[in-house]
């Protein structure tokens, strides 16, 4: 590598450190950091590149960082890039998912956690609110989102989630029309990293199937909801509450809430959450055994964003030309609007009914909403609230 790969690493370590704020706010860092600062591409390149990443499932930010050191070095500076980028959230997450499974297992209650839990629901709500903010313009966006909200509450399994997001495009994809006409250059695929996901999703599932081992099946759990997830790590929070609390109980509605509530406070990306469940799901076999379930889930949730912002990054600037493609992603922004807002009550739903809870809920959603106080610090206060009380 050369030296510009070295010091582009350098600063990306730095903004996995101090990136808070989700994708919005580390797509303005990205810009000063990448742009304005290293000229590492152009201000149109990364608008460009940030908004083929949004189209794709996977996370957002890991995405256009990922395509950003692609465009640099290749794909090995890229998947340094990968690793530099997630190491620190995920390494955080995982020693909170062993912090948590030691005071328990030495009795030592969680009560400290108790306002993590109603803030975390806070978090979500707002994140609710803002995406169907943004993504909500028309009455069948709205429609939408209702019946997604509707749906993915009453209808309580993770294949639900991928089958709303792909019927909501295909609803959109025929008011194609709206959309101006481009004219359209031919181009050809290559498809090694598509054939690449696609064959790592399908070995995986073949054999936790015959193995029945439970780091293989937390990996092909992990590595689907990261191949189906599209608007970042806000709609994933229900496919996971879903799948690993409700549907195989592999932790507890108190446990995931609490780790989500320190997600929140760090920076990086929010996907790094996955390295707690993965922890957490195998906290019965010790400690090697979270490490390996932190892992093996956070490995599973990252790579296939990485894999298909590869295999698209390629040909990007001629499919876009395509009036049905554009007009797909209508359909589904607003079913994952609809994702998060049943999130937001499905989360609540565990939680005591008392007055507290409600004030917490209420007051996170009104500090993130009318002021910019960093989430990292609303959970700090809630924990010392926790410990005082």
């Amino acid at each position: 590598m050369s030296l510009r790969h070295y010091i582009f690493l350098k600063d990306v370590f730095f903004f996995a450190l101090s990136a808070f704020g989700g994708p919005q706010a580390h797509f303005a860092m990205m810009f000063d950091i990448f742009v304005r600062k290293r000229r590492y591409l152009s201000e149109q390149e990364l608008i460009e590149l940030n908004a083929l990443c949004q189209i794709l499932p996977g996370p957002t930010s890991t995405q256009t960082i990922t395509a950003i050191g692609f465009r640099l070095g290749g794909p090995n500076l890229a998947y340094l890039t990968l690793l530099v980028w997630v190491l620190p959230g995920v390494t955080f997450m995982t020693c909170a998912a062993i912090a948590i499974h030691l005071l328990e297992q030495h009795n030592i209650s969680l009560e400290f956690t108790k306002y993590i839990r109603p803030i975390a629901v806070g978090f979500v709500a707002f994140a609710a609110y803002r995406i169907s903010f943004k993504v909500i313009h028309s009455k069948i966006s709205l429609f939408l989102m209702v019946v997604a909200a509707v749906v993915s509450f009453f209808i309580r399994t993770p294949y639900v989630f991928p089958a709303l997001l792909l019927a909501a495009g295909c609803v959109t994809a025929f008011d194609y029309k709206k959309h101006p006409k481009q004219e359209k250059d031919p181009f050809q695929v290559n498809w090694s990293n598509f054939l690449l996901w696609a064959g790592v999703l399908i070995t995986a599932a073949v054999l936790g199937g015959l193995t029945n081992s439970l780091p293989v099946r937390l990996f092909e759990n992990f590595y689907r909801n990261g191949s189906l997830i599209f608007g970042g790590g806000q709609v994933l929070v229900p496919l996971l509450y879903t799948e690993f609390v409700e549907f195989k109980r592999y932790l507890t509605s108190e446990e995931f809430l609490t780790g989500y509530g320190i997600a929140q406070s760090l920076p990086g990306p929010t996907f790094s959450f996955a390295a707690y469940i993965g922890a957490m799901s195998m906290q019965n076999g010790g400690i090697s055994r979270q490490l390996l379930g932190a892992f093996v889930a956070a490995a599973g949730i990252f790579l296939p964003g990485t894999f298909l912002i590869f295999f698209v990054i390629r040909f990007w600037n001629r499919l876009k030309q395509y009036r049905p493609v554009k007009a797909s992603l209508d359909g589904i922004n607003a079913a994952s609007a609809g994702l998060v807002i049943g999130a937001a009550i499905l989360l609540f739903e565990p939680i005591q009914n008392t007055p507290v809870n409600i004030g917490c809920i209420l007051v996170t959603f009104g500090l993130l909403l009318l002021t910019k106080v960093p989430s990292a610090v609303i959970v700090l206060v809630g924990l010392l609230a926790g410990w005082l009380f």
